[in-house]
């Protein structure tokens, strides 16, 4: 993934810091010292990186600090706080309003991913309610409106666009006026690309720009062009209001660094990440949370935030119930192992972990852990509903086993490791006993019944101490807004 080296780079520093007996300047130089390479490494641009240590350094005067300071954690909350302000532009983009038709238009070179970001785009907002469609404007490459239809298609998004015509204003004008028609409140205009920046590609843009009057544009920009990115993005925003960004590719080893900073450095938001090929492969981008999973602190909103769109509202207040009385069935692993799978890329899911740092789930151990989870469930598919329901693991003996290893075409050791997954993640929901739950089952209002000394009891030692003990989980909340977070549930505290 991109960044995660990065990631992992902050993150070592801030332990090795966290590590030191006393916290003096010599410390906190080597500390910033580490960020400040791990930042021009991954292609952040110079100046910013230098801002940042400057700031750093203003805020933390070691000289300045009383005593009963905890320095080790103003240190962090100032890194924290400062590659916030290099990501964040400080104004908010246009938000689409269901029900109300609005134009959205993606420029871009070709090869950034743009038709690909369009459908994901569509997508995204169709899972949200809205009433999505695409018009493709892109008449210069060919078999562009072939691979929008195919996209559009396989995701259920009504399309236009014309093998015949060549004016790709017109056409964007026919698709933006017949979908308004049809009541659609999200009509996406994809328009051409070239292969580099040219005169003739801004000329395009700003005609169909000016024909279709967009209500937001977005530049879609590939994360592996470092800091080059900064001149891209500004020749396309003297061109079309750019108003948003939407950065590809962050799925590949590229320095993604680059884009992020310059991007941030032109004053548009950037508002969702590309994370891979797939339609789901497709995260908002929210400055805060991405700092935290950058630096292995989890985005607790954002793994509550996606347990609530995997889970049925009528299933919450049962989830939860069990959840409270603290039995672990297999089936309730079987049912949790389903959740995860809907969840997204299962690296995307841990990062959202506090002390799960980028690098803890690299791109080969996320198919492998996938594949588990699969093979697990092909196993409990060869299970009576007495062993999925029963809550004591001493019933599966040997002879059950076996039959279970024969049913699903696997080893008898297979079983044996599922059986092992079973107990470790019974040990962890069963330290979930005694929650209180709210009248209505409703995840929200679990959320605020949450307190850290409940947490400190889920999360495993060395992962508490990696957050900062019990003051560094109460900040840790506090920071994300909220005290969301049901991790015990899905067994990701004690990987």
């Amino acid at each position: 993934m991109v960044l995660q080296q990065l990631g992992g780079s902050i993150s070592r520093a801030l332990q090795q810091m966290s590590n030191a007996t006393i916290i003096d300047e010599k410390v906190l130089n080597e500390c910033l010292n580490e960020i400040t390479r791990a930042l021009l490494q991954s292609d952040v641009q110079f100046k910013l990186v230098r801002d940042m240590q400057t700031n750093i350094k203003k805020i933390v005067n070691l000289d300045d600090l009383a005593a009963g300071h905890n320095k080790r954690r103003i240190i962090q909350q100032a890194v924290f706080n400062e590659l916030c302000k290099i990501l964040d532009p400080g104004k908010p983009s246009f938000t689409p309003k269901k029900g109300k038709p609005s134009v959205v238009m993606f420029v871009g070179l070709q090869g950034s991913g743009k038709t690909t970001t369009c459908t994901k785009y569509a997508f995204h907002h169709q899972k949200k309610g809205w009433k999505p469609a695409l018009v493709c404007a892109d008449t210069f490459r060919a078999g562009a409106f072939d691979q929008l239809k195919q996209n559009a298609t396989k995701a259920k998004i009504p399309f236009y666009g014309s093998y015949m015509e060549s004016d790709p204003v017109k056409i964007a004008v026919e698709g933006v006026e017949r979908f308004k028609k049809e009541n659609c409140d999200l009509i996406i205009v994809d328009t051409s690309g070239r292969h580099k920046q040219e005169a003739a590609l801004f000329e395009e843009m700003r005609q169909v720009s000016e024909a279709t009057k967009p209500d937001l544009v977005i530049f879609v920009m590939d994360s592996s062009i470092g800091q080059a990115a900064f001149d891209q993005a500004q020749a396309f925003k003297q061109s079309v209001a750019v108003g948003a960004v939407i950065i590809t590719k962050m799925d590949g080893h590229a320095k993604g660094g680059g884009a992020l900073s310059a991007v941030a450095a032109t004053k548009s938001p950037v508002i969702f990440i590309g994370t891979g090929e797939h339609m789901d492969e497709f995260e908002v981008f929210d400055v805060k949370p991405f700092v935290s999973r950058l630096l292995g602190m989890g985005d607790l909103s954002g793994f509550m935030d996606k347990i609530q769109e995997v889970v049925p509202m009528d299933q919450q207040p049962e989830l939860l119930q069990k959840l409270s009385e603290g039995n672990f069935t297999l089936r309730i692993m079987y049912e949790q192992f389903q959740n995860i799978l809907k969840m997204g890329p299962i690296g995307q899911v841990f990062s959202m972990l506090p002390g799960f740092s980028s690098e803890l789930m690299p791109k080969g151990r996320e198919k492998e852990s996938q594949s588990k989870i699969k093979r697990y469930m092909t196993m409990m598919d060869s299970m009576t509903n007495e062993e999925l329901d029963s809550s004591n693991p001493k019933i599966m003996n040997e002879s059950r086993m076996m039959r279970i290893a024969r049913g699903s075409g696997r080893q008898i050791r297979d079983v044996m490791d599922m059986m092992e997954e079973y107990k470790r993640l019974a040990k962890i929901w069963s330290k979930m006993k005694g929650l209180k739950i709210p009248k209505k089952g409703d995840m929200s209002a679990l959320s605020r019944n949450m307190n850290a000394q409940h947490m400190s009891k889920v999360l495993p030692p060395q992962m508490l101490k990696q957050i900062g003990g019990m003051g560094g989980l109460q900040s840790l909340m506090k920071q994300m807004g909220s005290t969301k977070d049901m991790m015990g549930m899905f067994g990701g505290a004690d990987k």
